[in-house]
């Protein structure tokens, strides 16, 4: 009796093995493959733009083909948006939204595993159009009528709209996931208005996600119609309207921005608390204003539009709502600063990137601001000074809150710290770097140089500009290469840790580095907004590791990824043939119904 009681409370030991991994369902675990692959594809979005600043590096230059560019500049906008800073932001959700919220494990396991699964095969259909006759060669935005039959008769777009439809799939399974998670699955005590900042967002980000997609997929269900059947939904010629697909692309495209953007002001907002030593200054009105411009997202669209000719009244009426979207996007960097104002401030090397994120962003949320004036955005739309302007949000924002969160939380994820040696090497290196690249752009966008040309004529005054962003590019290789040289050395050699080497406030420090399978031994009983921080702090560690009761894990499974897989041959039969198509309905239609009927012991 002793022996079955004491296996009874005994904690969920890990599995491992490859086909552990593969069949996970464990939320942290799908966080580690997530970042993971994500980051490969960071990797590939990388590479892609390195050799279009190559082609850039001076005038008349022939590294590669026009075409050949199309498809480096279409793919590197879709692979940066869709394959790396969006997964890089869902590999943090999976990872640590349980956690920080006093749960085991997210609402929907085996659904959460699906959504990784369909992720990879999304993102490698997307990119085998390289090897199938080339890649999309439209731009990430796709617009008509560059997508139609006429103008693109490969399979380049075929490929780019079913690749997007399959990653929309896993966005939405894990939009609906963390929506529930967070919304049913909170420990007792923990209020809405006692959720950490990292969570809201979360939520925040997730409604975003299920509301903007199926516009996107509606657009591209059009595309397809178009390009597979011979409809006209695009089509001047047959009295339909080309701008239907930018008012369709850009009602998506805006939220989800803030898709992009939102995960990483979350972050933000938990590591200057910690490194600051103090709470984080208004904390409600941080929250309320991460709600209003989740809200305004979708109000502010056509802004992107405004050299289509919309004429006055949409014109102001959108200039006015990109303007009134600006004050919580200001409110919350006031009170970053509030929070770092009079602490006790500890320079680390998450603390590094967090500063160098509010620096960047702000930049690239200036440049922005012009942008709701029509009139000045019908000089800058179409030149190299809105690229400036996404780069300095998506990655002086979006990748520096990411890299801050990596950092912050690398040691509850393998118990190991990163260097902080190389940390900031790498700060410095990828701070410099990135405004080297991207900082003269806005000036050659000035003088006139347009946005998606593969070359330009000498004399022209954009030569010397060229020349330094196609450096400052290098500088950011570095930085890259000492990131992960820093990672692979301190995942062997790294000091361990300790549950909570940051003297952070949250839930997830409570437990041990890496956390066990079952996360938490009891969950525990919150009473205040940063609970390690008050005096329930010891108490509250005391309970989250003692075993006290009974632990149900749910078992690993393989049918996520058999029905993942059966999905994605499917779609993909509508690019190589019904040959294909056939065994994805046998399979989805089987793995689905094997799901269904899997037993949870």
């Amino acid at each position: 009796m002793a022996t079955t009681t004491a296996a009874i409370h005994a904690p969920v030991q890990a599995e491992s093995g490859l086909w552990s991994w593969i069949t996970t369902v464990d939320h942290k675990r799908i966080g580690i493959l997530y970042g993971t692959t994500a980051f490969v594809f960071f990797l590939i979005g990388g590479l892609e733009a390195t050799i279009m600043r190559l082609q850039l590096m001076r005038p008349d230059n022939t590294l590669v083909s026009p075409d050949f560019y199309n498809e480096l500049f279409t793919m590197h906008g879709t692979t940066m948006i869709f394959l790396a800073v969006m997964p890089l932001s869902a590999s943090f959700f999976n990872f640590l939204i349980p956690l920080m919220i006093g749960a085991r494990d997210v609402a929907f396991p085996r659904l959460n595993a699906f959504s990784y699964w369909i992720f990879l095969f999304g993102a490698i259909f997307l990119n085998l159009s390289f090897f199938f006759g080339g890649a999309p060669d439209v731009g990430w935005f796709g617009y008509s009528n560059l997508t139609s039959k006429q103008f693109s008769p490969g399979h380049g777009v075929d490929f780019w709209a079913v690749g997007l439809q399959i990653l929309g799939i896993a966005s939405l399974a894990a939009g609906f996931n963390f929506i529930v998670t967070i919304v049913n699955m909170r420990a007792p005590g923990m209020k809405l208005m006692r959720m950490p900042l990292f969570v809201w967002m979360t939520l925040v980000t997730s409604f975003l996600i299920i509301l903007a997609f199926p516009v996107i997929t509606v657009a591209l269900v059009f595309l397809l119609f178009d390009r597979f059947t011979g409809t006209n939904f695009y089509v001047p010629a047959a009295g339909a309207d080309p701008v239907l697909w930018q008012h369709l692309f850009w009602l998506f495209g805006h939220p989800e921005v803030y898709i992009l953007i939102l995960p990483a002001m979350g972050i933000i907002s938990e590591v200057l608390p910690t490194f600051s030593r103090k709470p984080l200054f208004g904390y409600p009105v941080v929250v309320y204003s991460g709600i209003f411009i989740g809200f305004m997202g979708w109000g502010v669209w056509s802004h992107h539009m405004f050299a289509v000719g919309l004429g006055p009244l949409a014109d102001s009426f959108f200039a006015l709502t990109t303007m009134l979207i600006a004050i919580p996007t200001g409110v919350k960097i006031f009170n970053w600063l509030g929070t770092i104002w009079g602490g006790r401030i500890e320079f680390k090397t998450a603390m590094l990137f967090a500063l160098g994120f509010i620096a960047m962003f702000t930049m690239g949320g200036l440049s922005g601001f012009m942008h709701a004036s029509p009139p000045a955005d019908l000089q800058q739309t179409d030149t190299y000074f809105v690229v400036a302007h996404i780069h300095y949000v998506l990655y002086g924002g979006a990748i520096m809150g990411i890299f801050a969160g990596i950092y912050y939380w690398f040691p509850k994820i393998t118990g190991r710290k990163l260097g902080e040696g190389l940390g900031q090497l790498h700060f410095w290196l990828n701070f410099v770097a990135l405004n080297v690249t991207f900082f003269p752009m806005h000036f050659v966008g000035l003088l006139g140089m347009p946005r998606r040309i593969y070359t330009y004529a000498p004399h022209m005054g954009f030569d010397w500009m060229n020349l330094l962003s196609t450096a400052g590019v290098f500088g950011i290789i570095a930085a890259v290469l000492v990131f992960m040289w820093n990672v692979s050395r301190s995942l062997r050699h790294g000091e361990v840790a300790g549950p909570d080497p940051w003297g952070g406030a949250t839930l997830e420090w409570a437990i041990p580095s890496p956390p066990p399978a079952h996360n938490f031994g009891t969950i525990p009983t919150v009473h205040s907004l940063d609970p390690l921080w008050h005096r329930e702090g010891p108490e509250l560690v005391k309970t989250a590791n003692r075993i006290g009761g009974p632990i149900h894990m749910p078992p690993g499974s393989h049918w996520p990824m058999a029905s993942a897989l059966g999905i994605t041959l499917l779609l993909s039969g509508m690019v190589f043939g019904w040959w294909l198509g056939i065994p994805g309905v046998l399979i989805t239609l089987y793995g689905i119904y094997s799901w269904a009927f899997e037993p949870c012991t």
